[in-house]
């Protein structure tokens, strides 16, 4: 086995018992599937996953008020501790905060990563409507940056109604995970906090086919370089959830920088077959040689969590890659002076 999920859900009783309680029976549109660490390890067999890194899917702890979720959050981490602590080579965990309680969930990060070895954070795109980086979040990413987090973005439900006919986790997740990754570029904190290490869920959502559609956008509502822009949308990690397709990988592999595409199976919300159908897209892309497919599947994680190994030297971009990344410089440098001769 090979492979480092970085997208792989968990469900302990005691959260499925809280939102069942709350009458919560679904996320995104699925119903909560079943889970325990030994069906996980008996999918990661099947799809050829040494070790996972779990977390908790939405709706996280939002919920619940601020002290309920605190505590709820808490039993989840000790929970994740707990299943870390018997299969340390093959689990990790990224631990749930209690957003958008910025202060209780600063506490809980430093508790988590600090004392529990938590491998990072997860955060959902937007917690009860309040989106990441909407302003007053200083101290959370400040907790982050100094301890170099890794911090999985997972998205939510929208803040508004559903569409009759759109299942959330098909379109409305993919717009939340772009809206926060928007913000997080347009608002700064890709430079202010440059140690945290942001891993998008499902190929960044719509982030790689519009970043020069959304850089067009920051510039003009900043006036920051279209380059710079692009760096820092271009700096984010993606997973492939779910985007490992024919259609999807050309775009993510053009768009995202060396070394920051980690493999993701979405499992238990993704059923097995799904899971499986995207890792073979993974396997039988003829764009991909056996040295990238390798980094995808494991390598690329492994500079994010040293503790499961050493990753070997990132090798140099293609000459196909670095043609790819210099067009696209070269475009937004000739948008960007026909926005400002307007």
């Amino acid at each position: 086995m090979n492979r480092i999920d970085t997208h792989h859900h968990m469900i302990p009783p005691d959260y499925r018992n809280a939102l069942q309680k709350a009458g919560i029976d679904e996320a995104g549109g699925r119903a909560l599937p079943d889970w325990s660490p030994e069906a996980s390890l008996q999918t990661m067999a099947e799809l050829d996953i040494a070790t996972a890194i779990l977390s908790v899917s939405t709706p996280g702890t939002t919920f619940l008020p601020n002290a309920s979720a605190t505590a709820l959050a808490i039993d989840l981490n000790d929970y994740g501790a707990e299943v870390f602590a018997s299969h340390s080579d093959r689990f990790g965990f990224f631990a749930t905060l209690p957003m958008p309680h910025v202060e209780a969930a600063t506490t809980e990060a430093i508790r988590a990563l600090d004392t529990l070895g938590a491998d990072g954070i997860v955060l959902l795109a937007n917690n009860g409507g309040t989106y990441l980086e909407q302003g007053g979040q200083d101290e959370l990413w400040a907790a982050l940056d100094a301890r170099s987090a890794v911090v999985f973005i997972h998205p939510a439900d929208l803040p508004g109604p559903t569409v009759p006919g759109v299942v959330p986790f098909a379109a409305d997740f993919l717009l939340d995970t772009t809206r926060a990754a928007y913000l997080l570029v347009r608002n700064g904190i890709r430079h202010k906090y440059p140690n945290i290490k942001f891993i998008l869920s499902h190929a960044g959502g719509f982030v790689p086919y519009a970043s020069h559609r959304m850089a067009v956008a920051i510039m003009g509502d900043t006036g920051r370089s279209p380059a710079d822009i692009l760096d820092d949308f271009a700096s984010f990690y993606f997973d492939t959830a779910l985007s490992s397709s024919a259609a999807a990988l050309p775009t993510l592999l053009a768009f995202a920088k060396p070394g920051h595409i980690t493999f993701g199976s979405d499992w238990p919300f993704a059923p097995l077959p799904a899971s499986q159908l995207f890792a073979a897209g993974l396997d039988t892309y003829d764009g991909l040689d056996s040295v990238a497919r390798q980094a995808i599947n494991r390598n690329n994680a492994l500079a994010l969590f040293p503790r499961l190994g050493t990753a070997p030297a990132a090798p140099a971009p293609s000459p196909l890659d670095q043609v790819r990344h210099q067009t696209a410089r070269v475009v937004m440098r000739g948008v960007a002076r026909l926005i400002n001769t307007k």
